[in-house]
Parts: C-alpha cells; sequence; structure tokens
C-alpha cells in the first residue's frame, strides 16, 4: 500500500499543474465543461466492475516499461512544446504503462473500457477543433439556408452568413453545434453504457449522436430566422439565442432516447417472432 500512495503522489506531483489547467480549463470554457463528468463516471465503472476486475489474474508485464518511459517522453515533449493535449494524453499513457508493468496485459484488458473512456475529459487540440468547427458553420449554414425557404424566407447565403430581409445571420464558432455535439458524444457513450448491455447498440448511440447534434443546431438556426423574420430581430438574438442553446441539447437527448427506444421495440418484436 505504502508503494501505490508513492506512486500517486509522484505521479500527483507530476501532473499537478497539467491538472490544474485542466479543470480550469473546464470550468472557463464552455465546449469542454462535459470533461468533470468523465473522470467521475470512469471510476463508477470501475467501482461497478470491482469484483470482476479484482478476479483477473494479475502478472507483471515488464511491457509496461516501455509504455512508461513512452509516457514521460510524451510528457517532456508537451511541456517543452506547450502542447497542452500531448501532456495530457501523456498522464493516460502513464495509467496504462503502470497498470500493465505492475498487474499485467489481463488485468489492463479488465480496465481498459474506463481507461479508454477518459480520453474524453481532454480537450481536442486547437487545430483539429478548428477544423471540425468550420466545416459544421457551413454545414449548418447549408442547412437552415435549405429549409428557411420553405417556410417562406428568402435567404443568400454567402458562407457561414444567412441574408435574411430583416437581417443577416452569421453561423459564428458558438452556434456551429461543436459544443452540443462535443457534450452529446460523451453522454451518449455514458447513456450507453447505463442503459444497454448490447455493444452495437452501444457503439450506434455514441455514433447517431453526431448527426442527431448537427440537425438539432440546424433547427436552432432556422428557429432563429423565422424569428428575425416574422416576429422581432432583438428577441432573437437575445433571450432566444441563448435559451435555445439549452434547448437544442435537450432536443438532443429526447432523440438520443427515441432512438434507443426504437432499438428496444426492435428486439422486442425479434423475440416475439422467435
Amino acid at each position: 500500500m505504502w508503494q501505490i500512495a508513492f506512486l500517486v503522489l509522484l505521479v500527483g506531483w507530476l501532473y499537478a499543474s497539467i491538472l490544474f489547467h485542466l479543470g480550469k480549463q473546464w470550468v472557463s470554457d464552455d465546449n469542454f465543461s462535459h470533461g468533470f463528468f468523465v473522470p467521475a463516471f470512469s471510476l463508477f465503472v470501475l467501482w461497478q466492475d470491482r469484483a470482476l476486475i479484482a478476479s483477473r489474474a494479475r502478472q507483471s508485464s515488464f511491457w509496461g516499461l516501455p509504455i512508461i518511459v513512452l509516457a514521460l517522453l510524451v510528457l517532456v515533449v508537451g511541456v517543452l512544446g506547450a502542447e497542452l493535449f500531448l501532456s495530457r494524453v501523456s498522464l493516460l499513457l502513464l495509467i496504462a504503462g503502470l497498470v500493465i508493468f505492475f498487474c499485467g496485459w489481463n488485468f489492463f484488458r479488465g480496465v481498459l473500457f474506463p481507461w479508454a473512456v477518459l480520453i474524453l475529459m481532454i480537450p481536442i487540440p486547437v487545430i483539429v477543433f478548428t477544423e471540425i468547427t468550420f466545416p459544421l458553420q457551413i454545414l449548418a449554414s447549408k442547412v437552415a439556408a435549405f429549409l428557411l425557404p420553405l417556410a417562406g424566407v428568402p435567404v443568400l447565403r454567402e458562407g457561414n452568413v444567412i441574408y435574411l430581409p430583416a437581417m443577416a445571420l452569421e453561423v459564428a464558432e458558438a452556434c456551429s453545434g461543436i459544443r452540443s455535439l462535443l457534450s452529446l458524444v460523451t453522454l451518449a457513450i455514458i447513456y450507453g453504457y447505463l442503459v444497454e448491455k448490447r455493444i452495437w447498440v452501444r457503439i450506434a448511440l455514441a455514433a447517431a449522436s453526431v448527426p442527431i447534434a448537427v440537425a438539432a443546431n440546424s433547427l436552432r438556426i432556422v428557429g432563429t430566422g423565422l424569428l428575425v423574420q416574422y416576429w422581432d430581430p432583438d428577441k432573437a438574438e437575445g433571450f432566444f439565442h441563448t435559451f435555445s442553446g439549452w434547448l437544442v441539447f435537450v432536443v438532443s437527448l429526447v432523440m438520443l432516447f427515441l432512438l434507443h427506444r426504437l432499438f428496444l421495440r426492435r428486439r422486442r418484436d425479434e423475440e416475439a417472432e422467435a
């Protein structure tokens, strides 16, 4: 136990500053506020499966040593290069290396899922975030520009800007849907694990969260356009714009739940036919 305590203190000393800034980003950046739930969920899975994990054979493996060395090298590169993503990922590599070194591959397979899900708590690199955000802005703009004329609103789209008769709507980065997308993918994985035993359904729910988030955010932009055209532009940019962000997320969760209900109904139909 004292050896474990020493290792925990040593790892805590190495990563104290990194974890502090990670938590600070969860608080200050709404795009990654879901990060608080990820380690809590990982610990919950470990606690729930503790008996099964404890029953696994433990046999030290020296293959964990190269992974530990790799993790420390990644940490050095991340710190010296001021690359937060690398320095944070190195913690996950270090945890994997320590588990494999002391307990072996068989034991690591038992904790593979709660370990792997921790990657969701790490904000993606800025360059990747930008590459994802801009296409989402364009996609949301195209969908809104297609749907609004169906509701009788003439539009002209130039890039991520939609020109309405009353005013121009810019689908900014905050309106791209990236926030709801990242959070919904995380919650879809958590939801699937908690309520579904079939692996393929869990994967399907996680994959479906991406188009669901995009569709819900596009409807938000359409709703804003309708308010601008038929009611009051100031109200569309004020309360509704803020409230609709929460509404989109709720609608996305409802759609995810309904999709799961379809999977359950299909299973019941198959069992009835059998």
